[in-house]
């Protein structure tokens, strides 16, 4: 059975194993690139360094961002391409019958393709997460921010959670749709909202937040992402921290700023209304998970998503007898 499994997926093995093979050899060179502008940006800035290092970042940040692309759409590639035809191909041609008609249970043989293939696929993405991680490592120091969406779903361990989750989720809707390009179809639309939904809704309740307060500087004021009419803001961040929850603007005091003053600050050029609002002394209330967090989180959210698969993988044993 293990040898019939390897021997359907030569294919996309073969394939795959060019694909990866491409993009090893890129990344290894922009890791080496990567290192190199590192050293060359410490090594010339003198008294400088910040700027020395934001020109390190927008050079290298486009390749990064690509790169990063591509290995957060592998699991759900792997998982509509490997995943979904698994069985769904098997059902639609009717060759299943060759072999459940042999001494073969149709259990045993669900768990040696499932097994066969999603080891297949999370070496793949293994292989390819190790190399961005490698690459990517002198660029992520400068960052300070390994909790973002993109940078904490393609470095590390949570890339291969994510593709063992992903092909299990394509066999198992094969199984139930039995054809091929709808399971296909289904298997991206559900594992892309999954990976929408998990980093709003979960991942920032994997553990209780700490609990701080940042002062508002106007280089501060200047990095957000939206001031409200309420007072209210948005995208604030804190090296080596993940920011989950900010109050409004407060005064020194602990209460919420006058609305009226806020509102006169906010009619000026962006520049002039940071440098209004910084001279009001305010700050805001934060909940935040440390940086020191960040391998906590890697590992429960990818138990998290072995034990989905895992769930998957014993929903499809029980449905398969039914197929």
């Amino acid at each position: 059975m293990t040898w019939l499994a390897w021997r359907q997926l030569r294919a996309q093995l073969l394939v795959t194993g060019v694909a990866v093979a491409a993009v090893a050899v890129c990344l290894v060179v922009l890791g080496l690139q990567i290192r190199d502008g590192h050293h060359d940006a410490v090594a010339r800035c003198g008294d400088a360094c910040g700027q020395a290092l934001r020109g390190f970042q927008s050079r290298f940040e486009g390749r990064l961002y690509l790169a990063d692309a591509l290995l957060v759409v592998t699991p759900a590639l792997l998982g509509m391409f490997w995943g979904a035809p698994l069985i769904a191909r098997e059902l639609e041609s009717g060759t299943h019958r060759l072999v459940w008609n042999q001494s073969v249970s149709r259990r045993r043989w669900l768990v040696v393709r499932l097994v066969v293939v999603t080891a297949a696929a999370a070496a793949v993405t293994g292989l390819f997460s190790v190399l961005l991680t490698w690459a990517a490592s002198p660029f992520d120091a400068v960052a300070a921010d390994r909790f973002t969406a993109v940078m904490f779903g393609t470095r590390n361990l949570a890339p291969v959670a994510y593709t063992c989750c992903g092909v299990v989720m394509g066999a198992l809707l094969g199984l139930v749709l039995r054809r091929t390009v709808p399971a296909m179809a289904l298997t991206a639309l559900v594992f892309a909202a999954v990976q929408v939904a998990v980093p709003m809704t979960v991942r920032p309740h994997l553990a209780a937040p700490a609990h701080g307060s940042q002062v508002m500087t106007a280089d501060t004021i200047r990095s957000l992402s939206f001031l409200g009419e309420r007072a209210d803001v948005e995208g604030l961040s804190a090296p080596n921290a993940w920011v989950v929850e900010t109050s409004r603007l407060l005064t020194a005091d602990g209460r919420t700023v006058d609305l009226d003053r806020y509102h006169g600050c906010l009619s000026g050029q962006f520049d002039v209304m940071a440098q209004c609002l910084a001279a009001m002394d305010l700050h805001v209330d934060v909940a935040y998970h440390p940086g020191d967090r960040y391998w906590r989180f890697q590992w429960l959210e990818s138990l998290l998503y072995g034990a989905a698969a895992l769930l998957l993988a014993a929903l499809a044993l029980w449905r398969i007898r039914a197929a």
